[in-house]
């Protein structure tokens, strides 16, 4: 019975760490990377649209993006919202297409963007530890029903802790993993 309920979790714990990695890949590093995009939606037609969903994006080199959309009339609406993001990047439009070009990141730059995915990586952090409190109140209710043993409230803090600290060890290898791409030169 527990180790279903672990498993729930677990997944929980998972999820976290993926959306710490999606944010990880949203940042970018000097290189063009379509997942900086991922975030930014145009007003297609009266509806938010991923760009993804309305162009094809390429990157022919590795400092620059394609965006080619589909409707050419959407051109203007992906361009606009490029330059109203946090992107800091200004598309060139040639009429058919947009170009990102990604500029060497400078030290400043860099260090900025090494503090903001140490707060990401804390924000994962404080989501599985909130995933664990959440699972120990949960099993501690479970004790003062007698539905399980003292034992096994205690097996499951442990292993609950455990857990934690496999999920938390991930974001940091991420986090390093990040880190060190940024700083790269």
């Amino acid at each position: 019975m527990l180790k279903d309920e672990y498993k729930v979790y677990e997944e929980k714990m998972r999820k976290s760490i993926d959306a710490v990695s999606g944010d990880f890949a949203a940042v970018r590093a000097g290189r063009a990377n379509a997942a900086v995009l991922d975030r930014i939606t145009v007003d297609y037609y009266g509806a938010p649209t991923p760009i993804q969903q309305i162009a094809a994006i390429a990157s022919p080199d590795p400092r620059t993006l394609v965006i080619a959309p589909w409707d050419k009339s959407a051109l203007r609406l992906i361009e606009r919202a490029i330059q109203n993001s946090d992107l800091g990047i200004n598309p060139q439009n040639d009429g058919t297409q947009l170009r990102l070009s990604f500029p060497q990141l400078t030290e400043e730059r860099r260090k900025e963007l090494v503090k903001q995915i140490h707060k990401y990586a804390e924000v994962g952090k404080v989501a599985i530890r909130n995933i664990r409190r959440d699972a120990v109140e949960n099993f501690k209710k479970q004790e003062k029903k007698s539905e399980i043993t003292e034992d096994e409230l205690k097996l499951a803090e442990k292993d609950l802790q455990k857990m934690t600290d496999e999920h938390c060890k991930a974001i940091d290898e991420l986090l390093a993993k990040k880190e060190k791409e940024l700083m790269v030169v």
